[in-house]
């Protein structure tokens, strides 16, 4: 089945996507003095281009008339068969490219008394040609010293004034960084080399500006990259002993990816460290939970993975539920289930650079942990993906498209983006995707893929991303403002969930209200306005967050 061949090939997804947020160590930083330069010009940017010279096989073809059986144009292509019909125009030029598309074939056993041209090879040879390439160009990377990471809370701690490192990179074996510049907070830096370190002080809540660019030997820059730095000083209830913590948005940031989606909204996650719900540990052992999940226990006792034959009805309730002496016969079984994909949730939260404790809580909510077809309904796998939820990864999580859909259609087919599909071909898309996270098999045991359950981790993951920046760009349609200006980190995240829930009609209306009340963007504010079809979302948002 075609499902089996996109499965096996988009399991390289998960393989590729868990490199691709892993950064090789940079090299051990040189000394560098920084001396601001207030007159520093714009860099020119990137200019590298170059034409290569490659030897293929030319393959020599004549056009000629049948009447005259005279040669009219030669035509020179670097592949195997008959030239095709751009080819033809290219060298043979409009005129007779006009008469010999449109021709009718010769059948007449004397060529002479046919209209028109055909195409003969007349010979093939070793051949060289120019091929013009674009270079990778230079570019440069922003990172803290003398801070420790905390990736379960989303920031850095340092214990004392950090200092903020830019590096310059050179793909280009023979050249090298030269010059690191920019401006912080609207003043100029410049440092010989290709490394710039500077000791930064204590921001507003809002943190400063940014920018950076390196220069090359080979003559031209990279282009200008920005950031935004925040640095907040707390004593942690100890005067005397004092605490950094320091916070980079950037798409140049080097280190651990931990808020994609702070860096999409541009906002800072809350100093200190976000709430636990939106974290992400260290180990996965502190994803571990013991709920006593009802749907799941049922689930394992009718598949036969708990006896329950000592309980009343076999510890079903009516309805396809567990009574009470069900749920406690289960209940080792169900915690061991509800842990065994921690691992999966750690890894792909990090490789996708969403919050673990997040995605967990989502299986949690929607599934309870069991990934096949939730009572008969179109919402599978451990997120209840549907097809609308696909139609959002697929058309806001470009990379991840750029990934699937020629794993369904040919790259040429793809086209540019998920808009560029026909009709028939983006819904083809989506169900395949669906597909992907369905975990049910009548002939698996307990009827359960548990090998599909776990590949489906990194979709959902990536299906985060896609509605964290699809929420972003529903509160900029409606406030007119960069999400971050105007909602908070947490908040964001909750707008979030009301998109995945509930999609973003319901954000947009919630947004609507709200603002139509003069009232701040909180959570507080937009959920009071989320009724009707969309009330459902409000104590969504509540499980997941709490």
């Amino acid at each position: 089945m075609r499902l089996h061949w996109v499965l096996g090939l988009l399991s390289l997804i998960v393989a590729f996507n868990g490199m691709a947020f892993m950064r090789q160590g940079a090299p051990a930083p040189a000394d560098s003095n920084s001396t601001p330069d207030y007159g520093a010009n714009p860099p020119p940017g990137p200019d590298r281009f170059t034409v290569l010279t490659v030897e293929y096989q030319a393959y020599e073809w004549q056009m000629a008339t049948w009447k005259y059986q005279k040669p009219v144009c030669a035509l020179i292509v670097d592949h195997e068969g008959v030239p095709v019909p751009g080819e033809v125009y290219r060298d043979c030029g409009k005129d007779i490219y006009n008469k010999w598309i449109v021709q009718a074939p010769c059948v007449s056993t004397n060529k002479k008394k046919c209209t028109g041209y055909y195409i003969f090879q007349t010979d093939s040879y070793l051949e060289e040609k120019k091929v013009p390439l674009d270079l990778e160009p230079a570019s440069a990377w922003i990172s803290l010293e003398g801070c420790e990471p905390v990736a379960s809370v989303s920031t850095n701690v340092c214990e004392d004034r950090p200092v903020l490192v830019i590096r310059g990179h050179e793909p280009l074996q023979d050249e090298s960084i030269t010059r690191i510049e920019g401006t912080y907070d609207g003043k100029p830096f410049d440092c010989a080399g290709d490394i710039c370190k500077f000791q930064i002080a204590e921001t507003g809540a809002e943190g400063i500006p940014v920018q950076f660019w390196s220069y090359s030997s080979y003559g031209d820059s990279s282009e200008i990259f920005s950031a935004q730095v925040r640095v907040r000083k707390v004593d942690e209830g100890d005067p005397d002993q004092l605490y950094w913590y320091a916070d980079v948005l950037s798409s140049q940031w080097w280190g651990p990816s931990v808020a994609v989606c702070a860096d999409l909204w541009g906002v800072f996650p809350p100093v200190g460290g976000t709430p636990d719900w939106l974290s992400t540990p260290k180990q996965s052992e502190d994803l571990s939970s013991d709920i006593p999940y009802t749907y799941l226990s049922a689930n394992l006792i009718q598949q036969g993975m708990v006896d329950a034959s000592s309980c009343t009805d076999g510890g079903l309730a009516p309805g396809g539920g567990v009574n009470q002496c069900g749920l406690e016969a289960a209940r080792p079984a169900v915690v061991e289930w509800q842990n065994q994909f921690d691992d999966l949730i750690l890894s792909s939260a990090e490789s996708a650079a969403v919050p673990a404790r997040l995605l967990k809580n989502l299986f949690a909510r929607e599934s309870q942990f069991w990934p096949g077809v939730y009572a008969g309904a179109e919402d599978v796998g451990l997120g209840q993906l549907t097809e609308n939820g696909a139609d959002t990864t697929l058309l806001w999580n470009e990379w991840f498209y750029d990934q699937f859909c020629p794993m369904v259609y040919s790259e040429e087919s793809c086209g540019e983006n998920y808009m560029s599909l026909d009709a028939e071909q983006q819904a083809e898309l989506r169900r395949m995707l669906v597909a992907s996270v369905n975990a049910t098999c009548e002939s698996c045991p307990l009827k359960i893929d548990l090998a599909r359950a776990e590949f489906s981790i990194t979709v959902f993951a990536h299906t985060m991303t896609a509605n964290c920046k699809q929420a972003g760009q529903v509160v900029k349609n409606y406030s007119g403002k960069e999400p971050g200006e105007v909602a908070s980190y947490e908040d964001l995240w909750k707008f979030t969930l009301v998109n995945y829930n509930a999609g973003g009609s319901c954000l947009a209306e919630g947004i609507t209200h709200a603002l139509g009340e003069n009232l701040p963007l909180t959570w507080e504010n937009v959920s009071p306005y989320l009724v009707g079809a969309c009330s459902g979302a409000v104590n969504y948002v509540e499980d997941i967050s709490q």
